[in-house]
């Protein structure tokens, strides 16, 4: 079972990962065939290489950026994570993000997809 409070630090982790772009801590996030969608209907990364390859290609740089999450449910292995994402010095949101992460018995994802939107 996974609460709110797991999911939190495990959002933590994910956002260390992002400003770290180190690949063991991409890969401590996911289960070996962890399946990553970047959009709802795309193909999606699967397999713990693959997501690193996928997030290392499209890395950010550290420090330009800053995100904030709320956990908006938890059902059983599955969360719901509402986030912002803002440029530095930026105080309105660059992108809206809705992530639906489904976790195993360790707190790894083993599917993560992320829908966002760009405010006008």
């Amino acid at each position: 079972m996974t609460d709110s409070s797991e999911v939190h630090r495990w959002v933590e982790r994910y956002i260390h990962a992002w400003a770290s772009n180190d690949p063991a801590d991409i890969e401590a996030l996911f289960t070996d065939d962890a399946r990553y969608f970047t959009a709802p209907y795309r193909t999606p990364w699967s397999g713990r290489d693959e997501i690193v390859r996928g997030w290392l290609d499209r890395a950010s740089e550290p420090g330009t950026w800053t995100f904030r999450h709320e956990v908006f449910a938890v059902h059983g292995d599955l969360a719901f994570v509402q986030g912002w994402t803002n440029e530095r010095d930026d105080p309105d949101p660059d992108a809206w993000n809705l992530w639906i992460v489904r976790f195993d018995e360790h707190g790894r994802a083993s599917e993560f997809v992320e829908w966002w939107m760009i405010p006008e």
